[in-house]
């Protein structure tokens, strides 16, 4: 027993002598511990151990900002999803901090601040609001003040959050699979100031959506990747700029609680690059460095010089601020990466289907600063040009393509996209109202201008307007121009934009002219011309002579005859979007963005009792049944769906299974300017304008106009009769679910209540007088729709009505700033 315990005792003291002399050696060394790894130096050192597939990260300083990006290098390729090549995610101000064995990463809350020179405010500022720590890290080794920690589970996470978005479409319960991620090192660089890292991570599930099978070659377990940046903050001296509500800018605003009691407490300012010029002033001069935009090298030709011409147009307005030779554009350098921070990039990306281009920046959320422009271009959208002119021009009278037109469309809608999506990067917002003044600005969406030609033929040579507009110059001097020295530049700018809008210019953006209740008259998305409502007059001629020529020579020859559907759709429904314009003309209301004592009137100002009626008359007349027809010889040819070519939302849904139902077609085209006017919000804009000034029409008058253009009209037999009762139940539909609408108030509820009763008055005393049966049977049918709807609103379902065939964009927008949102 005594030779045990003794042995215990010798054995205790060995191993704590063995730990004293481990511990007496100190942390591993980053020299020891790289020894056998490739050193990647730059702006981060890292470390890449192959033999373990981790990157080790080396700190050098602690509590030093830096900004911190994520994007999608290699993509879902489902505009849906929308987890596109080269997305972009914003830019976080990131800096690490030691804490024992620990290092975090925190971001900086920069939304709260205090500008003061007064270190008591700034901590009081700094301990009221939550910082975020985005990632902990263990120190593997240390060495003279600098640390080694192990990134790579930070680089290899969801920082994307791939399995949120899916699982938020329905489309499976994904995970991300550790044993199928890593480390892409080809795509893994260094730079003096940015450190760019590249991960390949992988998804499972055991059953996969729609949308994944559709484009995942395994949908159970698609692989797509994330570049990691990780940038130096761009240096002192660029001097942030006022964002004037009227200015056209995106920016960046936050709360200063320095600020004095005198002022606002939340300083604005707008997005834009820094350019620096040779010789500083208001003379023109060249700049120090000037802003370079790369083309994907993977954008074939023609496109490819299409883009690099489009985008180019802007140097025309830096040079009108003042800045000369301060703006080129290039092909994209071979051995460059577009997710390289120090390359402003406009990428070419593919998808299932086609989808929106968007123009986002790299930013420094301290100051707006741009640093980075990032644009992504969806390939398919001059695909969808090209077919909008075949429908339209039906060129292919032999069968075959001896005709340029298309090709000259589509190249000059890519021109406009991308400069439109350029302008994003600069800063620039979207200017819908700049349709009215004569196509002043890129910064609009913009439908193709097509008319007819003396002789009554279709004519597309002026599809699409050409280089920079006044706003667009405009707008680029009032977010880059330098002033003398001394000048107060807040000051210089409100005069400078008092001046061009006394000039005539106008700017309203997205959220006066997205919505379907949406008062703006003049603010409209994919519209042409100065008035709304003359445009769809117009439209409706040129769409008939497209439709009376409408034939077999839309599609090329040896072409499957169910592919002329698709080149049918962009004509049908060629007017589409000004049956979105035109009723904002209803219950509209006219305003301009003000300021108090500017050269722009701060009104409010009702569209007139007359245009509004107009209006109405308009809509009525585009939903006329005569007007939703399609010709005999046509309805003839349109086959039903073929083997080994899918049914896509390119073409109309239908309720007859594969063959072509012209109804649903009209109910798609039908349904569009009935929502916009039975919109709750419109309906009571409606009331409350009626109300204060009789002349203007009231949501009664509305719905009377609807009923007596539609159930109330002269009845019509065949299968034009047919489309008149699709469009009559839409009218029904749209009135019960205002009168049913939680967001409506009671007076507008009211009326509609009443009108439905009047009209299951007017339904009771015609329903057997009708000559044919059909128009019988849908009048008594109707009836008990609304006595259903009367007796138990709680409990009553209408039907859904059929949604037309996709249109934007042309083009359906998805997350963050100037996506395109065209």
């Amino acid at each position: 027993m005594k030779r045990f315990c003794i042995s215990l005792s010798l054995i205790f003291a060995f191993t704590v002598i063995t730990l004293a002399d481990d511990d007496s050696k100190g942390p591993t060394t980053i020299k020891d511990h790289t020894a056998d790894m490739e050193k990647h130096d730059g702006f981060f050192t890292y470390y890449w151990d192959h033999a373990e597939g981790k990157i080790w990260l080396e700190i050098a300083e602690m509590d030093t900002e830096f900004l911190y990006v994520t994007y999608l290098s290699r993509g879902l390729g489902s505009n849906d999803l929308g987890l596109d090549r080269g997305q972009i995610n914003e830019s976080w101000v990131v800096y690490f901090r030691r804490i024992g064995p620990k290092v975090l990463m925190m971001q900086k809350n920069y939304d709260y601040r205090a500008t003061a020179d007064d270190a008591s405010q700034k901590r009081a500022v700094e301990e009221s609001f939550a910082q975020s720590t985005l990632w902990g890290f263990e120190v593997g080794a240390e060495e003279d003040g600098r640390v080694l920690v192990d990134a790579t589970d930070f680089l290899l996470r969801d920082a994307r959050d791939v399995v949120g978005t899916i699982s938020r479409d329905g489309q499976g319960s994904f995970s991300l699979e550790e044993s199928r991620s890593a480390i892409d090192m080809s795509r893994t660089n260094n730079f003096p100031e940015n450190t760019e890292f590249e991960a390949m991570l992988t998804y499972t599930a055991d059953t996969a959506g729609f949308h994944i099978r559709r484009v995942a070659p395994t949908p159970t377990a698609f692989t797509i990747q994330l570049h990691h940046s990780l940038v130096q903050l761009p240096p002192p001296g660029f001097v942030p700029r006022m964002r004037d509500p009227r200015c056209g800018y995106f920016g960046m605003s936050y709360v200063d609680h320095s600020a004095a009691l005198t002022e606002s407490n939340t300083k604005r300012y707008i997005m834009r690059h820094r350019l620096i010029k040779k010789n500083p002033g208001s003379a023109p001069s060249e700049v120090v460095e000037p802003l370079v935009y790369y083309v994907d090298r993977g954008t074939p030709e023609p496109m490819r010089t299409a883009l690099v011409e489009g985008a180019a147009w802007w140097a025309e307005a830096f040079e009108a601020a003042g800045f000369l030779n301060a703006f080129r554009v290039e092909i994209m350098p071979e051995d460059a990466d577009p997710m390289d921070t120090r390359y402003n990039t406009i990428q070419w990306v593919h998808r299932s289907t086609r989808g929106w281009s968007y123009g986002g920046a790299v930013t420094d959320p301290r100051t707006g600063e741009a640093i980075k422009g990032h644009i992504t271009l969806g390939s398919l959208r001059a695909r969808q040009d090209y077919l909008i002119a075949e429908g339209a021009l039906g060129p292919y009278i032999e069968g075959h393509d001896n005709d340029t037109r298309m090709r000259d469309l589509a190249l000059a809608r890519l021109r406009q996209l991308s400069c439109h999506e350029v302008g994003h990067t600069l800063g620039l917002r979207h200017n819908y109202i700049a349709s009215t003044m004569g196509r002043e600005s890129v910064m609009d969406y913009a439908y193709p201008y097509i008319t007819l030609a003396d002789d009554g033929s279709i004519d597309v040579s002026e599809a699409y307007d050409v280089g920079m507009g006044a706003w667009d110059i405009a707008a680029i001097k009032y977010g880059y121009q330098e002033f003398e020295e001394g000048v107060n530049v807040d000051s210089a700018l409100t005069a400078y934009l008092d001046s061009i809008f006394a000039s005539g210019l106008k700017y309203v953006t997205d959220g006066d002219a997205r919505s379907i209740g949406s008062a703006h008259p003049y603010a409209h998305l994919w519209d042409n011309g100065a008035n709304a409502i003359d445009e769809l007059n117009r439209l409706l001629k040129v769409r008939e002579t497209m439709l009376d020529n409408f034939s077999a020579n839309a599609i090329q020859s040896g072409t499957p005859m169910v592919m002329l559907e698709e080149a049918l759709v962009p004509i049908y429904m060629f007017h589409r979007y000004q049956l979105q314009a035109v009723p904002k003309f209803v219950g509209g209301v006219d305003y301009r963005f003000a300021v108090r004592d500017g050269s722009q009137p701060a009104q409010t100002v009702p569209v007139s009792g007359r245009e509004q009626r107009q209006a109405l008359q308009s809509l009525m007349n585009a939903i006329h049944p005569s007007e939703l027809m399609l010709s005999d010889e046509l309805l003839e040819i349109l086959q039903p769906q073929t083997i080994g070519y899918v049914r896509s939302n390119e073409i109309f849904r239908r309720r007859t299974g594969s063959v072509f139902d012209l109804p649903s077609a009209a109910e798609g085209v039908a349904n569009i300017p009935l929502q916009y006017l039975l919109h709750p919000q419109r309906a009571t804009r409606l009331e409350a304008q009626h109300a204060y000034n009789s002349d203007l029409p009231g949501l009664g008058e509305v719905i009377d106009k609807i009923l007596s253009s539609t159930w109330q009209s002269d009845r019509i037999e065949g299968l034009e009769g047919q489309v008149q009762m699709t469009v009559d139940n839409l009218a029904l539909h749209h009135l019960i679910r205002l009168a049913n609408s939680d967001s409506a108030p009671s007076n507008v509820r009211a009326v509609a209540y009443d009108r439905l009763e009047q009209l299951d008055s007017w339904l009771a005393t015609r329903m057997d007088r009708q000559r044919s049966e059909a128009h019988g049977m849908h009048f008594k049918y109707a009836s008990m729709q609304i006595q259903r709807f009367l007796d138990s609103p709680g409990d009553f379902e209408s039907y859904s009505p059929i949604r037309p065939p996709a249109g934007s964009p042309i083009g359906t927008p998805l997350g963050q700033f100037g996506c395109d949102l065209n």
